[in-house]
């Protein structure tokens, strides 16, 4: 795991699009197409942003997945992950092949295997990552459960992460963010290659210290990026400002 600290989030963000760019493009020219992993949030706007107006990346070859999405949740509800893919990534860029959970589908769990059934079969090779308030890794909120095979599970969400999500504007209220999301499990995320983790923000600093500096731990989700072999964290003065060194 390597750790790189920014002046603000525009450079954080830029800096962290750059790697995910290079990595894309060698990706693209070693084996003809790259397998990507997704993450929402607003932590994510400015990374998406100039990833996706980073020149010489072949979307066409681009297969992408995501991290979580609600349980019950439509696609044009605002706080869809979904919806925030389509505006923010897949319209942008063009992406074709692209796999996103279905959280309002009818039976959740015949989605969640369909889900587990394309992950296994494509094999990602790049994850953009983020930390949550909480520490949580995707929507796996502390105690997070390291052992989780399947690459996609159910998860409760924690009142630390639904304030979270009101915090951000997303719902109205408490009561509005749902109970239930599915989840890319921690196993699946630590199985991908390479990791890029976006972490700016002041709000971030605790979960940051927490993840970086306490033991590796199911109470601080995050940490268990510090075993990833290619694991690059970025943050800014902000989201780094309680940490002892970097």
């Amino acid at each position: 795991m390597i750790t790189k600290v920014f002046e603000n989030k525009a450079s954080t963000s830029k800096a962290a699009a750059i790697q995910a760019a290079e990595i894309l493009r060698a990706l693209i020219v070693a084996k003809g197409n790259a397998v990507i992993i997704v993450a929402t949030g607003t932590s994510q706007f400015d990374f998406l942003a100039n990833l996706c107006a980073a020149p010489g990346i072949d979307w066409s070859k681009v297969r992408m997945f995501h991290l979580d999405e609600y349980v019950g949740l439509s696609d044009q509800h605002p706080a869809s992950f979904r919806k925030y893919l389509k505006e923010r990534l897949l319209a942008k860029v063009g992406i074709k092949d692209y796999h996103l959970i279905q959280g309002d589908a009818p039976d959740i769990h015949a989605e969640m295997a369909r889900m587990n059934g394309l992950i296994k079969k494509y094999n990602p090779d790049l994850a953009f990552v983020g930390i949550g308030e909480n520490g949580h890794l995707a929507f796996n909120d502390p105690p997070a459960d390291f052992e989780a095979e399947d690459p996609y599970i159910i998860v409760t969400l924690d009142k630390k992460c639904k304030k979270q999500q009101m915090g951000e504007g997303w719902f109205p209220s408490l009561d509005d963010v749902p109970s239930r999301a599915v989840s890319m499990s921690i196993k699946q995320i630590m199985r991908t290659p390479s990791i890029i983790c976006t972490v700016p923000g002041a709000v971030k600093a605790e979960a940051v210290r927490d993840c970086l500096e306490k033991e590796i731990s199911p109470a601080y989700p995050a940490s268990i990026l510090r075993t990833h072999p290619d694991c690059t964290i970025f943050l800014d003065d902000e989201s780094a400002a309680l940490l002892k060194k970097v």
